[in-house]
């Protein structure tokens, strides 16, 4: 909270106390299966992916209705509206996130400050690179005894160590041209979907039953 805080006044110093928008990015995952995470790391990844960016959020919402305008913009993903299995770290902050942005949007109408969520599937960064060290300190140590043994071996961690490209994968520009529309339109949109299978889960979550999804998302994974 302190270094958040100091940043924050920074920022204001630069700008002369003004602030126009507020894009919330920063986030990591922890891959595990849900019963492998330490209740430790579930919280070590809130405090990055979701209290982190609360207080700053709150920090920004002062400052904007002291001007009666302003943006902010949350980097949720499209895990924060479908859940699929080994990221039940990212998918719990993502969900946390959205709730939150839901909430605010809702007591912020008619405050002249407008809440948008950009929800991109893959995208091109370094979010599984930035994710090894944290599933070597949590997960990694106790995979030997973890009934999912054979999944870790065979599934997540060649997709973890070895990368690659991912099916319908974008570049950061997707984002970012959703990003300059919630920043200067003058009706920015709740949500803003960016991938193929952003928009195909969103509309498949619309249509089918909570079992049919399941079945959807288990094959996906």
């Amino acid at each position: 909270d302190a270094s958040i805080k100091a940043g924050y006044a920074e920022a204001l110093a630069l700008t002369d106390g003004r602030l126009d928008a507020l894009f919330n990015n920063g986030a990591y995952g922890t891959p595990g299966m849900a019963e492998d995470l330490p209740t430790e790391a579930l919280r070590a990844n809130f405090e990055t992916n979701f209290f982190g960016w609360h207080t700053l959020t709150c920090l920004a919402i002062k400052t904007m209705r002291e001007q009666g305008a302003g943006r902010i913009i949350q980097n949720s993903s499209i895990l924060g509206f479908v859940a699929l299995p080994a990221r039940a770290a990212y998918n719990s902050t993502k969900f946390a996130i959205e709730g939150m942005s839901d909430t605010m949007r809702l007591e912020l109408h008619g405050s002249g400050i407008h809440i948008s969520l950009i929800e991109p599937g893959p995208v091109t960064s370094k979010i599984r690179v930035n994710s090894i060290p944290h599933y070597e300190k949590w997960i990694k140590p106790q995979i030997e005894t973890s009934v999912w043994k054979d999944r870790y071996r065979e599934k997540l961690e060649p997709r973890l160590y070895k990368g690659g490209n991912d099916t319908f994968e974008l570049g950061p520009e997707s984002v970012l041209k959703r990003l300059i529309h919630a920043c200067e339109s003058p009706r920015p949109k709740p949500r803003y979907y960016v991938t193929t299978p952003t928009y195909a889960m969103g509309f498949l979550k619309r249509i089918l039953s909570s079992r049919a999804m399941d079945w959807v998302l288990r094959k996906a994974s």
